[in-house]
């Protein structure tokens, strides 16, 4: 019963990715492709966490926290360039507090 469900869970997944895939490329605006982006890094993060269960193995935990800082990083680093249209300010500005 367990292998069904876990199958299940990865078609499942597959097709949520499919989905997020879609929004990435057709997004209107930068911040739907930015949700859709890390939405498909929540969504590997459990592909991975379901085939370490299907392989009853716990080899894939590391790298399911590695990509999961990743995702977040990635996903800061992009909200902030929404916000002023760059990564990196050049010039003197000051911290905000």
């Amino acid at each position: 019963m367990i292998p069904v469900l876990l199958n299940m869970a990865l078609t499942i997944l597959a097709l949520g990715m499919l989905a997020c895939l879609y929004r990435l490329i057709q997004g209107p605006a930068r911040s739907d492709r930015i949700a859709a982006l890390d939405t498909l890094g929540i969504h590997l993060l459990a592909v991975i966490a379901v085939l370490s269960m299907q392989q009853r193995t716990e080899d894939y935990i590391d790298m399911v926290l590695v990509i999961g800082i990743l995702t977040f990083i990635g996903t800061a680093v992009l909200a902030r360039y929404i916000e002023r249209d760059a990564v990196i300010e050049h010039g003197g500005d000051k911290l905000d507090r």
